[in-house]
């Protein structure tokens, strides 16, 4: 088999990470796969990883024409038999290309909920067994669960990782807790949690000393930068550290006693045996234990809770009893390491991955433009109506469809469901 594989950006986050990843394990087991994508900082993982990357036009508005031509020239020249896009603007530009071609396109999108106007006849791979059931009722036939898989080969207790080394050029003390967060710096969904997280590191007293660790980077890393030299200057001390993204952040991982975060990251702690504090929006924080593990699996590594001006006191009930006590950290840092080694390995997914796509070429004939792609045009310039509309209002949003969560139902865009 021979798949093109399209994530929607090559620069550091979690659906590109499990699109790069899932791309090399179904290589390994025996197949030609390609990544093609905008130039980015994970370009060099793929070529570590062995795959061959191919670079595509700059994309403009989406969906592309340069893009979709460039898609369709590659899937010509090297036989193509599954275009794979993540996230929306991909999966819309892979169906585009496969109406002229032989191969097949099939999505993946692995934020908080589906767009609409993604076509229901695409075949589609989502991170979580709610947004599963919720686009079926919507009336996608082809939808199948991928929850984001963890190479537990790279990411697992006992690796040599330059851990002193790190620490000691970052200033993380070697005393006390670290708390780590490794993410992208947001504005949706992430910047809450974060600075929830500095305001109440920054202002924690007690017998234990702690320590917060952010890695990563992105467009509110200025409003987080600010944050963090307000904690510490009231602080008196560098109670928060700030990495900036790190092309390896296993080690900040491996530092950690306490992980912060939502989706990959979280999957990624807990594979290296750390106790999480799963964070989402509206105040969420809830820590992974033998209770909250069944939502989790059902509703992803996220959550929604009463109001964002709760969130602090929230992270506080969930942190205070992580820190004093040893052994709760240890039996919590087990199951995280014993979820991940069941349920999310690398090499499980991309089995899976396979077989999901021989089911597609199975069952599938030649694309042609059909009602389906009418009925998801029309969604389309709903959806950028209302994006105008929001843009007009000055109340638009970088990240639509992580802007709002799959809550159980499914309708068409809504001004709503852009924020708008």
């Amino acid at each position: 088999m021979k798949i093109l594989v399209y994530p929607h950006d090559m620069n550091m986050g979690g659906s590109q990470l499990n699109a790069i990843e899932l791309a090399a394990a179904v290589k390994d087991l025996g197949h030609t796969v390609i990544i093609a994508g905008q130039n980015g900082s994970l370009v060099g993982k793929v070529e570590d990883l062995g795959v061959e990357f191919i670079e595509l036009p700059d994309p403009g508005r989406r969906p592309s024409p340069r893009v979709i031509e460039a898609l369709e020239r590659i899937a010509i020249e090297h036989e193509i038999d599954i275009i794979h896009g993540y996230e929306w603007p991909p999966s819309l530009e892979a169906e585009i290309a496969c109406l002229r071609l032989d191969s097949v396109a099939v999505s993946t999108v692995l934020s908080m909920s589906v767009a609409p106007f993604i076509p229901v006849s695409t075949p589609l791979l989502v991170g979580t067994e709610q947004i599963a059931s919720t686009e079926r009722t919507f009336g996608r036939s082809e939808v199948a669960l991928m929850e984001p898989p963890i190479d537990t080969a790279l990411n697992r207790p006992g690796l040599e990782l330059p851990v002193d080394l790190m620490s000691d050029l970052w200033g993380i003390h070697g005393h006390g807790l670290t708390i780590a967060i490794v993410s992208r710096l947001a504005h949706e969904m992430k910047l809450e949690g974060i600075l929830a997280a500095i305001e109440v590191v920054g202002n924690m007293r007690g017998s234990v000393p702690v320590q917060l660790v952010i890695t990563g980077n992105g467009p509110a890393v200025e409003v987080v930068e600010a944050a963090v030299a307000e904690a510490n200057l009231r602080a008196g001390e560098l109670r928060v550290v700030m990495t900036g993204e790190l092309e390896d952040p296993r080690w900040v991982y491996a530092k950690a006693d306490i992980v912060l975060g939502m989706g990959g990251s979280i999957l990624r702690a807990m594979a290296f045996g750390k106790p999480v504090i799963v964070q989402g929006e509206a105040g969420f924080w809830q820590v992974l234990n033998q209770n909250s593990l069944k939502d989790f699996l059902w509703q992803g590594w996220y959550g929604a809770g009463s109001g964002s001006e709760q969130g602090e006191k929230a992270l506080v009930q969930q942190l205070r009893p992580l820190i004093e006590d040893a052994a709760l950290r240890s039996t919590l840092g087990k199951l995280s390491l014993s979820v991940v080694t069941e349920r999310f390995s690398l090499v499980a997914s991309a089995r899976r991955q396979i077989d999901f796509y021989n089911q597609v070429l199975k069952t599938r004939e030649r694309r042609k433009f059909t009602l389906d792609h009418a009925f998801a045009a029309a969604r389309f310039a709903q959806y950028k109506a209302a994006r105008l509309g929001a843009r007009i209002r000055g109340t638009s949003t970088a990240d639509d469809f992580n802007a709002k969560a799959t809550l159980g139902t499914k309708n068409a865009v809504t001004t709503s469901q852009v924020r708008a």
